[in-house]
């Protein structure tokens, strides 16, 4: 998927020659400490960024020059770190609106009302109370576990196939994650691919069977969550030699 990708800002080598293979039905999360270059690897994978060398190449098709909204209609959807929804639009119509997608039409015709049950749908399934408040209120009113909890139904309502969550825990309770863990591994189950950026590793490491490491852009080390965690350099780099191999 990526090959040797590489992306300079000035005298900052964000990615320094990452080569990342994600398999269908597979979650992958990528750790590391700040400024170790996961959002810049996010984006370059998503075409929000341009690689100074290196490939992209999903399903067989090298798309390092194409579009975002080529990759979209190819099947890959990303989260921010910070949600960006339309603020004014209520939750549901902030559905809506990637339903109303060129990928998104294919599947479901082009029937307003069957969207908006599709919109009430996914964000059920992200843990909305259907007939709740929230569902109708504008984005600003809400607080940030739903926030989060939108982003990833409108990552969802493009159908992707490769799915990049770029911190989705972040700020969220106990409760909340919990809730999205199943959620995520019935994702897998179902053939998709999953990328998930996380610094909260305890419940990473519930949904991915193998976690990449990144230091100063480069990665340093890759393998299963427990054996990579107990490696020095790992330990070193990311959590300062004091976290146990289990976190």
């Amino acid at each position: 998927m990526v090959d040797r990708l590489s992306k300079q800002f000035g005298g900052v080598r964000a990615v320094d020659g990452v080569s990342l293979q994600v398999r269908p039905g597979e979650a992958v999360g990528i750790i590391g400490p700040n400024g170790s270059g996961k959002t810049t690897l996010v984006n370059l994978i998503t075409g929000f960024v341009r690689p100074d060398s290196g490939r992209v190449v999903f399903r067989g098709v090298d798309i390092t020059r194409a579009s975002v909204e080529a990759r979209v209609r190819m099947g890959i959807a990303r989260s921010f770190q910070t949600p960006r929804p339309f603020y004014r639009l209520p939750a549901f119509r902030n559905v809506i609106i990637p339903l109303c997608s060129r990928r998104a039409r294919e599947r479901l015709g082009s029937g307003f009302g069957r969207r908006e049950e599709v919109a009430l749908d996914l964000l059920e399934e992200v843990g909305f109370e259907r007939d709740a408040a929230a569902v109708t209120k504008p984005a600003s009113e809400l607080p940030h576990g739903y926030l989060k909890r939108l982003e990833l139904a409108r990552c969802l309502a493009l159908d992707p196939q490769l799915l990049l969550l770029d911190e989705l825990f972040s700020g969220m309770s106990p409760a909340e994650t919990a809730s999205l863990i199943p959620l995520l591994l019935r994702l897998v189950e179902e053939g998709r691919s999953l990328v998930l950026v996380e610094h909260r590793l305890a419940e990473l490491f519930q949904v991915v069977g193998r976690v990449v490491v990144l230091d100063f852009g480069r990665k340093i080390a890759e393998g299963h969550p427990a054996d990579v965690m107990a490696r020095e350099e790992v330990r070193r780099a990311y959590l300062g030699g004091e976290v146990s191999a289990s976190a």
